[in-house]
């Protein structure tokens, strides 16, 4: 390099020496030098103007004194005037690409800066020929090349990204970010950043679809820092990051907050495992209330920030967090997860997969034997070489959620562009699967008045429970998540009453369509005559025949042992299993099929134990329907089976 070095300097430098004889450096040629010199120190003071004069006047004597055209451009990156600077470093590889390999990185680092990633790609390969195995840029280098491939390819294919700003009555001239949605879209909460810390914020959409001026949350603000929040399905619980705190277990911990009687509860630490003497923080709680996710620095991962799961257990304690593993989380940071509704997608920001650069936005799917597949890059331009923040989704996956600083516009004259909160179609290829919810009123069928009361969801498959929750004993109200592929039973319980079932057949739909919406009445169970017995019947909307058959179906049994426990749990209670059918078929067939398939609940109960002087059975055939028969929906509500208490 020595000789190369001296090579340059004769080629360079041709003041130094003629074909013939050397010289004395001239006048003119010494006052480059000079001025070369002092350019060089104006720049380590961070004077660019004025070390750009110099370096003007040395390169209008001596046009190829290299160190100059490699000091103007160093300067020209530091100023972020990359085009400028690449004009100046791939003018300096021109004349002598063995001069020194560092040129090569700055020249790729000058593309990569300026978003000419194809441009960048082969100074990034002329860099990593040149340096040694050793260099200390050497993996950086590699690094930068397989975001230049990547976004050189992502920058070919655009996916759509229209965002728009969700207006004044969220953002502000401060900062807000983190957001986090119900399921049923209708409450967010977001970060927002109040004389130098962090508050909560909400706002709940109106009858028109518009959202409301954000309020803080009161009962959960202090004068320190909150954030990094994830919100439960049904709005009902709040789980979030708090620091420093006397009750805290390491420098940042997970803390939660339930809403109940119209306000906040006092926030309670998580507690361990979930929280260590490391840093935790940006839950995301899944929808169905039993796995948290959450970001943490702590033993075990794979390197810097990772991503880890608990599970909630039957006490409501938590289990010892997983890492995610080698799949999801890299040697760098991987954090801010949040699980949509369908409990099949993860969405996460990474610096360690390929991307564009610093940090992108990733999702990675659930596989058939429960594994993550590979993480997918949101494309571009949703992630950009600048960090990308966390990105929430919407229920039907139609919508996505996150704050930017680089979309928007400052609103007072001299004020820093601030991040705001955003909204943007998201592109089909990063939606997730298809999801609904029930939503519900729990009433007493006598009185009106709302009962909390137990709202389970069950898979008709296997009978396993997939959501379970309390309707709020202020209105009754209850929201349970709904993932399309399968069909589920709702049994909707509590002590004293008759129990309510619903179903919903989603297994073949992969369009869920509109989210179902119920009011569910419980009728009192009489006891010692205290109570007249119930006007109406309870429908068993979970109980099945083949068609035109009286044989019970495997499905039916998780609805028809719930009765059995009804029948158990009130030993006085006596009750007719009634049999119905809708008009198609003749009256007398139908008549007769109806009152076989109430004798075949009938059976059922008596093989269950339940004395046969308890029951009683009937068919009514056609002759009482529900609706009118004018639609295959009507007559699949009038095909039912349902008892009546009877005195």
């Amino acid at each position: 390099m020595r000789q190369l070095f001296g090579f340059l300097i004769l080629l360079l430098f041709p003041f130094l020496a003629s074909a013939q004889d050397f010289t004395p450096l001239d006048q003119a040629k010494r006052k480059a030098q000079k001025a070369y010199e002092l350019a060089v120190e104006y720049s380590m003071g961070a004077r660019y103007e004025q070390a750009l004069r110099q370096l003007d006047k040395a390169l209008s004597v001596e046009p190829k004194l290299l160190e100059a055209i490699i000091q103007r451009a160093a300067i020209f990156y530091d100023m972020e005037q990359y085009e400028q600077a690449l004009l100046g470093f791939r003018q300096a590889l021109d004349m002598a690409p063995e001069y020194d390999a560092f040129v090569w990185y700055q020249a790729a680092l000058s593309a990569y800066r300026d978003q000419q990633y194809k441009e960048a790609v082969p100074f990034f390969e002329g860099f990593l020929e040149r340096a040694g195995s050793r260099d200390r840029l050497r993996r950086r280098a590699e690094d930068y090349l397989e975001q230049s491939r990547f976004a050189a390819r992502a920058m070919a294919d655009p996916v759509p990204f229209e965002p728009e700003n969700l207006g004044p009555a969220i953002n502000s001239d401060a900062p807000e970010y983190l957001p986090a949605l119900s399921a049923d879209g209708e409450t967010l909460i977001f970060t927002r950043v109040v004389n130098r810390q962090e508050d909560f914020f909400y706002s709940r959409k109106d009858d028109e679809g518009n959202w409301t001026p954000s309020r803080p949350l009161k009962e959960i603000n202090t004068p320190r820092n909150e954030g990094a929040q994830s919100l439960s399905a049904d709005g009902r619980l709040l789980f979030f990051t708090a620091c420093n705190r006397r009750d805290g277990y390491g420098s940042c911990d997970l803390y939660f907050s339930e809403y109940t009687g119209g306000r906040w509860t006092s926030p309670r630490n998580v507690g361990p495992p979930v929280n260590s003497r490391a840093w935790e923080s940006q839950p995301a709680l899944s929808a169905d209330g039993r796995l948290l996710y959450f970001a943490a620095r702590r033993e075990g991962g794979e390197g810097g920030i990772d991503l880890w799961k608990s599970r909630r257990l039957a006490d409501g304690s938590w289990s010892e967090p997983e890492n995610m593993g080698p799949v999801i989380n890299t040697a760098k940071d991987d954090q801010a997860p949040f699980i949509h509704p369908d409990g099949q997608t993860l969405y996460f920001i990474s610096e360690g997969h390929p991307g564009m650069g610093e940090s992108d936005i990733y999702l990675a799917r659930r596989q058939p034997d429960g594994s993550w597949g590979e993480p997918q890059n949101l494309g571009y331009p949703i992630n950009t070489t600048q960090v990308e923040a966390t990105l929430i989704v919407s229920l039907d996956g139609q919508t996505a959620y996150y704050a930017s600083d680089r979309l928007a516009e400052a609103r007072t004259p001299g004020v820093p562009r601030n991040p705001d909160i955003y909204a943007f179609p998201l592109h089909e290829q990063a939606r997730p699967q298809p999801v609904t919810y029930v939503k519900g009123i729990v009433t007493d069928a006598r009185t009106g008045q709302p009962l909390a009361a137990q709202a389970r969801i069950t898979t008709l498959d296997d009978g396993e429970e997939a959501a379970s929750t309390v309707s709020t004993p202020e209105k009754g109200a209850f929201l349970l998540v709904l993932p399309s592929g399968r069909d589920y039973a709702l049994n909707i319980s509590k002590e004293g009453y008759l129990f309510y079932s619903e179903n919903f057949a989603l297994k073949e739909q992969n369009d869920p369509g509109q989210p179902f919406r119920l009011e569910a009445s419980l009728s009192p169970i009489p006891s010692s005559g205290e109570l007249p017995r119930p006007d109406k019947p309870v429908v068993l909307r979970n109980v099945f025949f083949n068609t035109g058959s009286a044989e019970l179906l495997p499905a039916s049994r998780l609805e028809l042992d719930r009765l059995v426990a009804l029948l158990n749990e009130h030993p006085t209670l006596r009750i007719r299993i009634n049999g119905h059918t809708d008009d198609i078929g003749g009256e007398a067939d139908n008549l007769q099929l109806s009152e076989a398939r109430a004798r075949a609940v009938y059976d059922y109960l008596l093989k269950a134990g339940i004395a046969a002087e308890r029951l009683r059975y009937k068919g009514f055939g056609e002759s009482s329907p529900l609706v009118p028969n004018s639609s295959p929906e009507n007559r699949r509500m009038n095909r039912r089976t349902e008892f009546e208490v009877l005195d």
